[in-house]
């Protein structure tokens, strides 16, 4: 199958105890996610401390920093696949526990690097969307005009694809028949094939070809503005987040640095750590 192109409907400066302006989560109206004051901690060691930030739905925030800040341990401590050592992850307002329900499991899903992660390769595309809508409960059991459960999974299962621009007999392959990027537009749709309120990208992007990553990239954003999610965005590659999101959060050592809205981040970073990772970069549109 080509490529589709889906058009779907030693730190450098002082430690802020607490990002602060614009970008604070203080500052926010209420309704999705919230991170208070979180911090992981391995063998006695705080590999992420005391991180806030909080994302609305419907907008995208960029988290960013060198390998090893801590971006990939905060993302899995806010999916619940790692337990926090003090603060909270709360969705619209209410804490989201150290045991989550089936429901708070459905309701912050992530999209992974590599999509074999969450792609089962002895399954086709189908039977792994088919899995999902039937033990979850996601699609109701009849609907009006008769039709069985099976073909109303069957038809939401192709509603999803297309959502990600792949085509209905996408259904019936397997994920080795699929190139990188379409794979990781199937992983994007099994994220959504529960509803969730958040999704969770970790370099969604970062094992593809660069002719793809602008197509993967463009369906996050259409898809999480569109659905109203609230959609955390983590990646090394400041071109990415430059291209769709609305705020930026850089992290070093576990610390967040900074949290900003992409337009002063982009033109006016306030941390000696963030100016000098713009530099380290090629000049971005619009700096």
């Amino acid at each position: 199958m080509s490529e589709p192109i889906p058009r779907p409907h030693e730190h450098p400066g002082p430690r802020p105890a607490r990002p602060t302006g614009p970008g604070a989560s203080a500052d926010r109206a209420p309704g999705g996610l919230e991170v208070v004051e979180a911090s992981v901690a391995f063998a006695g060691r705080r590999v992420v401390d005391r991180v806030s930030l909080a994302i609305r739905p419907g907008t995208i925030l960029g988290l960013v920093g060198e390998s090893g800040s801590g971006k990939t341990t905060l993302a899995r401590a806010i999916v619940g696949s790692v337990a926090l050592a003090g603060g909270s992850v709360r969705l619209d307002g209410a804490e989201l526990g150290r045991h989550r329900s089936s429901a708070e499991r459905r309701a912050v899903q992530l999209v992974q690097q590599d999509p074999f992660a969450s792609l089962n390769p002895l399954l086709t595309v189908g039977q792994v969307l088919d899995d999902l809508l039937r033990e979850d409960r996601v699609t109701p059991a009849s609907e009006a005009g008769g039709r069985r459960p099976r073909l109303v999974r069957d038809q939401r299962a192709a509603d999803l694809l297309a959502l990600v621009g792949l085509p209905s007999d996408a259904l019936g392959r397997y994920p080795r028949e699929f190139s990188g990027g379409q794979r990781q537009l199937v992983a994007i749709a099994r994220a959504l094939a529960v509803q969730p309120r958040v999704l969770v990208a970790d370099e969604p992007t970062s094992s593809l070809d660069v002719s793809v990553q602008r197509t993967v990239l463009d369906v996050i954003a259409a898809l999480g503005r569109g659905m109203q999610l609230a959609t955390l965005l983590i990646s090394h590659d400041l071109s990415v987040v430059h291209a769709v999101c609305d705020e930026v959060a850089v992290m070093r050592d576990g610390v967040l640095l900074e949290l900003a809205p992409a337009t002063r981040f982009f033109r006016h970073p306030g941390h000696p750590y963030s100016r000098a990772l713009l530099e380290a970069v090629p000049r971005l549109p619009g700096r």
